[in-house]
C-alpha cells in the first residue's frame, strides 16, 4: 500500500510523542512508533508501557490501511534533515518492509508486527472529567512544577496536585522545602474532586500542549488522560494522600517586605557564588526600607554582601534562606514587584506578586534555614 504525508506534519508529531518514550524499555517494541493507517490519516502511539501518547497527522493521499511499527530512531533520524515536502511511503506487508521516497533520495527500513504492541486499557466509565483552557493547565504546572520532590520515597509529592473545587481549581506542589499555592478562579468546575498529576506527564505536558486551545482532562482511581486537539496522552495518576498544603502556610505575617523582582535577581545570582555551594545558606536582613543579601563561605574564605531598596517600615529581621531556591521562586514568579512576608526566622517565608492578576493566586513559600551567627 501507498500513502503520502507532509514531512514536517509528520515530523513534528513524531517528535511530540517521542517524548513519553524512554531509552530503557522492559519491552523491545516499546522502541518502536505504532502507525495506523485508516481514514485519511496516520495515527501514531509511542509508549513507555505507563504513559501512551496518541496523536495524528493527515494524508495527502492514500491507497489502502495498514498497520506496523518502526523503530523510533530511525524514522526520525532519516526525516530529521528533510525541508517540507510531500513525502511518499510504500508499505509491504509480506515482506514488512517499508519504502520512503522524497525529492532528493529513497530509503527503506523494516517494520515490525504491530499486534505485539501494548493496547492502552480505556478509563472507566463513571470517570471524572474537567474541561478548561490549555493556558490554566500550562500556567498551573509551569508554577509548580519546579517545587515537586525528585526522590521516589515521598512518591505523592513527585507530582502537581490538582484540588478541584466547584469555583475554582488549586495547583500545589512542594518538595517539603518548598511549596507553590497556584489558586484559578477563571475556571468553575462545579465539582470536588482531587487527583496527583506526576512530574514526567507535566513535564509533557509543558512541552507539548498548544496555548489557547481547550482540553478535557478524565481520570478515574488509577488512570489519568489529557484529551487535545491534537493529541491524548493516558497516563498512571500518581496513588497516595497529598498532604496538607494549606496547612503549613503561615496567615500571621508582620514582617513585610515589597522589593523590585528584576533586582532582588540580579543581587541573588551574584551573592550565589559566595554562598556555601553545599547549603546555599543565605542571610536576608530587613531593616529601614533595606533589604541586605549576604553570603559566605568559610571553607574558602569567601563572601559577598548586596543592598537593595525596598519597602519595609517594621523593626528589623534577619533570616536565613537557600539563595538558589529563592532565585527560582523569583524567577516563576511574574510581575515587576514581589512581597515577601515572614513571621519570624523559625518560620517559612511566603513570596507572593507585588499585584495579582485577575481571577488568579499565586503564593510561594521557602522553608528557612538556620544562621550561623
Amino acid at each position: 500500500m501507498k500513502f503520502i504525508v507532509s514531512s514536517t506534519a509528520l515530523y513534528g508529531r513524531l517528535a511530540a510523542a517521542s517524548k513519553v518514550m524512554t531509552s530503557k524499555n522492559s519491552m523491545p517494541i516499546l522502541d518502536c512508533f505504532f502507525f495506523d493507517i485508516r481514514n485519511g490519516k496516520v495515527t501514531i502511539t509511542a509508549s513507555d508501557g505507563e504513559k501512551y501518547f496518541i496523536t495524528s497527522v493527515p494524508l495527502v493521499d492514500s491507497d489502502n490501511n495498514a498497520e506496523f511499527c518502526i523503530t523510533a530512531k530511525t524514522i526520525m533520524d532519516s526525516m530529521k534533515e528533510l525541508a517540507e515536502q510531500p513525502l511518499t511511503f510504500e508499505y509491504n506487508p509480506e515482506s514488512h518492509e517499508l519504502q520512503g521516497q522524497h525529492q532528493t533520495g529513497v530509503f527503506s527500513v523494516m517494520t515490525f508486527d504491530a499486534a505485539t504492541y501494548p493496547s492502552q486499557q480505556p478509563l472507566k466509565e463513571e470517570c471524572t472529567r474537567l474541561e478548561m483552557s490549555s493556558n490554566i493547565l500550562l500556567t498551573g504546572i509551569n508554577r509548580c512544577l519546579f517545587a515537586t520532590a525528585n526522590d521516589e520515597i515521598r512518591i505523592v509529592m513527585t507530582g502537581i496536585y490538582l484540588d478541584v473545587h466547584p469555583e475554582d481549581i488549586t495547583f500545589a506542589g512542594t518538595d517539603g522545602r518548598k511549596l507553590v499555592r497556584y489558586i484559578n478562579r477563571e475556571v468553575k468546575p462545579g465539582l470536588e474532586t482531587n487527583f496527583i498529576l506526576p512530574k514526567k506527564v507535566a513535564a509533557i505536558l509543558k512541552n507539548v500542549l498548544q496555548k489557547d486551545t481547550q482540553i478535557t482532562i478524565s481520570f478515574d482511581n488509577e488512570k489519568g488522560q489529557v484529551h487535545a486537539e491534537d493529541f491524548e496522552m493516558y497516563f498512571r495518576l500518581v496513588e497516595g494522600r497529598y498532604p496538607n498544603y494549606n496547612g503549613v502556610i503561615p496567615t500571621n505575617n508582620p514582617f513585610v517586605a515589597t522589593v523590585d523582582r528584576a533586582s532582588l535577581i540580579s543581587a541573588l545570582k551574584r551573592i550565589s557564588v559566595f554562598c556555601n555551594q553545599s547549603s546555599g545558606l543565605m542571610k536576608l536582613h530587613l531593616e529601614n526600607n533595606q533589604m541586605r543579601l549576604t553570603g559566605e563561605d568559610n571553607d574558602y574564605a569567601t563572601r559577598a554582601e548586596e543592598n537593595l531598596i525596598c519597602d519595609y517600615q517594621n523593626e528589623p529581621i534577619s533570616i536565613g534562606f537557600s539563595c538558589i531556591f529563592l532565585i527560582e521562586i523569583a524567577n516563576i514568579m511574574e510581575g515587576d514587584a514581589l512581597t515577601i512576608q515572614l513571621a519570624d526566622p523559625s518560620r517559612p517565608g511566603v513570596v507572593i506578586p507585588a499585584e495579582q492578576p485577575e481571577n488568579e493566586e499565586t503564593l510561594m513559600l521557602l522553608m528557612p534555614m538556620m544562621l550561623n551567627e
